[in-house]
């Protein structure tokens, strides 16, 4: 009399993952909590280097080579994010960290080269810049808001402001319709990821017929 596991176990299909342990798949609150977590520490790290990092280049040379470098880091972590996005068990909350590290960096990265250029050409803002100060200019131009207390007032510093205000709205909009594809990228490879490993494994457990007496 045969035990009825040991049936169970023979009609059980092989596959080719039978001998790989099984993957415990973590609750969603606790993806959500990490990506969160993930963002915050991303902020307070962007934050904390921007205080805490000697920023004392005495020409504009360092504010533009500053603003060039930041800005191929922004695209590169940018184009890193999408493709992570669309490999994630779970793409939406990616998408929100990504989008929440890209523009912490992109605030920071200006913010500095506006105290740059204040440090380097003194006048070129209405009033003297402190890394707050320049941090808050960025801040109400990114918004919008422009309460007018900060101005720019050379030529450079408008430049900047120009070419802040024209990232912004690509940040906006080419960047947040980027994500959204990399989000439907990652949903479609979800959902046909059961459907492979369902067909994968029928195909395992089916018998070769010329292999049969």
């Amino acid at each position: 009399m045969s035990d009825p596991d040991d049936a169970r176990t023979d009609r059980a299909p092989p596959g080719p993952d039978a001998d790989r342990p099984r993957r415990r798949h973590r609750p969603r609150w606790w993806a959500a909590f990490v990506a969160v977590a993930r963002a915050v520490f991303i902020t307070v790290g962007l934050l904390t280097a921007y205080y805490v990092l000697p920023l004392d280049e005495r020409d504009t040379g360092g504010a533009s080579v500053l603003l060039v470098c930041g800005l191929l880091a922004v695209l590169l972590v940018f184009g890193w994010e999408m493709r992570v996005i669309a490999r994630s068990p779970h793409p939406r909350l990616r998408a929100v960290e990504a989008l929440a590290a890209t523009l912490v960096l992109f605030l920071v990265l200006f913010a500095s080269a506006y105290f740059l250029l204040d440090d380097s050409t003194p006048g070129s803002f209405s009033e003297p810049l402190t890394r707050t100060d320049a941090l808050y200019f960025t801040l109400t131009t990114f918004s919008t808001v422009g309460y007018g207390d900060i101005t720019a007032r050379s030529q450079t510093g408008r430049v900047l402001t120009m070419l802040q205000m024209a990232g912004g709205l690509l940040l906006v909009g080419v960047a947040a319709r980027a994500l959204a594809s990399a989000v439907q990228a990652g949903l479609r490879r979800q959902r046909r990821a059961p459907s492979a490993t369902a067909r994968s494994g029928a195909d395992a457990g089916t018998p070769d017929e010329e292999s049969e007496p």
